[in-house]
Formats: structure tokens, sequence, C-alpha cells
């Protein structure tokens, strides 16, 4: 099912935004690449920009709160049915609160976390706001993985967050690759170890239907990316998006 009517299971990737410096220009480019339409919410909520697909929330768009930052990234929210618990766990466990829990009008309560390794992910306890409405399927969110110098301390942290079980990848045996899977066994992403990991973090994977046409609708409206290449898992290329901030697009492969 593609289609999120109810709260995600806690652990579960649910929700992603990205705070850049010029909202419109940002529309147009993700407008272009996805076929995302935008609700622009008003001023008093920081023009906190709803990205739609067929009407249904896929991921936010916000104009950054610091004026002089440089850098961006797509924040990956997981869900929680507790967030000020799961917050408190996740500081036993050797993490770090960013931004403590707090309330989003009835939307629903947030908080900023940093594992051990340094990558920073949201935690998200559904209102009225669930999350992501369309997930795994073109142009919506597929799957998130971390990259990271310290596998076996994150492996570690996020087991000890939410309870996952850890399991190898025997389609790549000979990459440092751990599958994260939820109490009930649904895989939710990964942990991938790279020593040449220039800063810890979690990727975000968006699924197309032809990852070369999205990436020349990438580079012709102001992103930059890498040639497509053949994967086990599919047809996949790294994008930057015009302000700096890198995703995936994934396509299936030949054999899909």
């Amino acid at each position: 099912m593609s289609e999120v009517t109810t709260a995600q299971p806690p652990g579960t990737p649910t929700w992603l935004d990205l705070g850049i410096p010029d909202l419109d220009r940002a529309m147009g480019f993700y407008g272009a690449v996805f076929g995302w339409e935008f609700d622009v919410g008003p001023e008093e909520a920081g023009r906190y920009t709803q990205c739609l697909l067929r009407g249904r929330r896929v991921a936010g768009l916000m104009p950054h709160q610091d004026p002089d930052a440089t850098e961006f990234w797509w924040n990956l929210y997981f869900a929680t049915d507790d967030c000020d618990a799961t917050a408190a766990t996740a500081e036993r466990a050797g993490g770090s609160v960013v931004t403590a829990p707090t309330d989003v009008m009835d939307e629903g309560r947030m908080a900023i976390v940093r594992d051990p390794t340094g990558a920073q992910f949201g935690l998200w306890q559904a209102g009225a706001h669930l999350g992501c409405e369309l997930v795994n399927e073109p142009n919506a969110l597929l799957r998130n993985d971390l990259l990271t110098r310290d596998p076996a301390a994150a492996r570690e942290f996020y087991r000890a967050v939410f309870d996952y079980s850890l399991d190898g990848d025997p389609n790549m045996p000979d990459a440092d690759s751990t599958f994260l899977r939820r109490p009930d066994g649904h895989e939710i992403g990964g942990i991938v170890g790279d020593p040449s990991a220039e800063r810890p973090g979690w990727g975000t994977l968006f699924q197309v239907d032809d990852a070369d046409e999205t990436v020349r609708r990438v580079r012709d409206n102001g992103g930059t990316a890498a040639d497509p290449f053949d994967m086990v898992y599919g047809r996949l290329a790294g994008v930057t998006d015009p302000f700096g901030a890198t995703f995936q697009v994934g396509s299936p492969g030949a054999e899909a």
C-alpha cells in the first residue's frame, strides 16, 4: 500500500522536510522534477509548505530560519507514539536532543535528535498531520539509509531507541550494510558503514519511473546529478538540488 491513512508504527520514517533560502525557486525545481504541487502556509507559520502528489502530502519545504545558512539537507522524521519518551530514550542511549519535544499546533509533536555518530534526525508524534500520505511509489519517498563512519555505534543506538532488529544484506556481502527492521519484521531502512564519509547523515531516496529522465529534468532545472547506474536494487542516481541539498532517485531495474 502506498497510501497512508493512519499514523505509522514507531520507528518508521514518516516525514521529511527541507529548509532552503528561496522557497519559490525550490518549488519550481521540485515541481519540475517530481510533478509536485504546493500548499504554501501563512506567514505566521513560517510559510511552511506542504508538497503534494495527487493532493496528498509527500514532503515539506520551508524558508530556512537562518538567513546566513550555507548548508541544506533533507530532514528525516521517525514516527513515535510518545515523542517525549523516545527523546529521553535517545539521550540514555548516547544521543543528544537538539530541539526539545514541542507541540506544532494541533499537527503533532516533534523533536530533533543527534545520534552518537553525529547524524541528525527528527521524531514525529502524529496529530492532525500523519506525515507522508503517499510512499513507495513514483515521486514519493521510497527509502532512507544512514551513512556513517561508525556503523557499530549507530546500530546499537537505533536498536536501543526503536527496538529494531539488525540483519546483514546478503545481496551486498562486501559492503558494511545492515537492514533495520521494526519488531513486526518490516524493513524501514538501513545503516551503511563508509570510512570515507565526510559527514554522517540519513539519506533520502525518492522512487521515480525513469531515473534517466528524472536526471535530465534535474539538470534542466538548475540541479546537478551523477549519471544513473544499475545495481542490485534498481537504477539509481545521486542528485544535488540548486541549494546543495542531496538525495537519490531510483527506478526499478531491468529485471524488476
